[in-house]
């Protein structure tokens, strides 16, 4: 099925020693049968993802970029740790097979895990599955309530206590966020001095603590072949920790363009949110409420937060842009994005009466 996510040529220079994985893979797996077929997923901007296609198993292989020094950044064996650990409790992780911590191999971390076959959702779905309003409708509704089941997930008894601070995450967040916007301005972007002022001023306390995914987008989600409504595997674990699932919820609409917004936000879209049957941002806030039980006095600080740090985000990638670290011609215009980020957040604080 031409919609199913297979991965392509391994890019330039990110070449993977699969002689030097296989011999350590087979003593992993004593029943693998063959040499990998090694692809690439191009999706992400962080760690490299591979799939390794034997004649009897189907795997993927993660691993942090060449160069990495700060472990914190990239860990892998986090990252393995906290899917080993919650497939049980949430089955829609992939199942992990093994991790490396033995730099002789790849010289870095690295951890494998069963490819799911699927669909990921990107910007645009394909042309072929032709889902109709329904269908966008039963999916969107399914992304959701995935998330409000990895919230109920209880955390004490999945062995998960340990892989965040828990209380206090609102706080910190805006703290560190702040923390990490001011260390990447350049010249041609705002201060988000009221912003980061507002934010300061109206943090609410915790709703909850809880397992949060901190990245959760469309196209982080493997959806089945058969019925793309279903979701069967969620991905890319690296920011996971405990939080509050309201920050969660927040962020994620970040990204979340429809299909009424203006000309710039549509242009920043990375998920297929624009089509008939998808709920808006406010439909998505009232849905999820009413199905985790969980209510909030003041939704306008966890909407202005989540454009505050995809606008940290995107800055940093600018800042590295704009010093040469990278020559990426798609970065070139993120500083405009940071500027319209900080014109939302200032407009969503004055219509919400602050």
């Amino acid at each position: 099925m031409s919609v199913i996510d297979k991965g392509g040529a391994v890019r330039r220079g990110e070449e993977l020693d699969i002689g030097t994985v296989d011999r350590w893979l087979k003593e992993m797996v004593p029943d693998l049968q063959g040499t990998a077929e090694v692809t690439q997923y191009s999706g992400g901007a962080s760690n490299w993802t591979y799939r390794l296609l034997y004649s009897n198993r189907d795997f993927i292989l993660r691993r942090p970029p060449a160069g990495t020094k700060a472990a914190s950044a990239h860990d892998m064996m986090r990252e393995y740790n906290i899917q080993r650990l919650l497939k049980e409790a949430f089955p829609v992780v992939p199942t992990m097979v093994a991790a490396c911590q033995d730099s002789s191999v790849l010289g870095c971390d690295f951890y494998v895990m069963e490819r799911l076959e699927g669909i990921i959702p990107r910007a645009n779905l394909p042309r072929e599955l032709n889902l109709d309003a329904p269908h966008v409708r039963k999916l969107c509704l399914n992304m959701l309530d995935t998330l409000v089941a990895l919230h109920k997930v209880d955390y004490q008894t999945a062995g998960l206590a340990g892989i965040g601070k828990g209380a206090g995450y609102c706080v910190r967040q805006v703290e560190g966020w702040d923390d990490r916007y001011e260390k990447a301005r350049t010249w041609n972007v705002p201060s988000y001095r009221k912003v980061r002022r507002w934010l300061k001023a109206n943090t609410p306390a915790d709703s909850r603590t809880c397992v949060i995914h901190n990245d959760w987008r469309f196209d982080n989600l493997v959806l089945a072949p058969q019925e793309p409504s279903q979701i069967i595997g969620v991905l890319d674990w690296e920011l996971a920790t405990l939080g509050d699932p309201l920050m969660d919820l927040g962020c994620m609409l970040a990204y979340w363009v429809q299909a009424d917004d203006n000309a710039l936000m549509r242009a920043s879209r990375r998920q297929p949110t624009h089509l008939p049957g998808m709920l808006t941002r406010r439909e998505v806030v009232d849905y999820y409420l009413r199905r985790s039980g969980l209510s909030c006095e003041n939704w306008a600080f966890y909407e202005v937060f989540g454009l505050f740090r995809l606008a940290c985000i995107a800055q940093q990638i600018y800042y590295r842009y704009h010093h040469g670290q990278t020559r990426n011609p798609n970065f070139k215009n993120y500083w405009v994005l940071v500027n319209y980020f900080d014109w939302r957040c200032r407009s969503i604080i004055r219509h919400a009466g602050f």
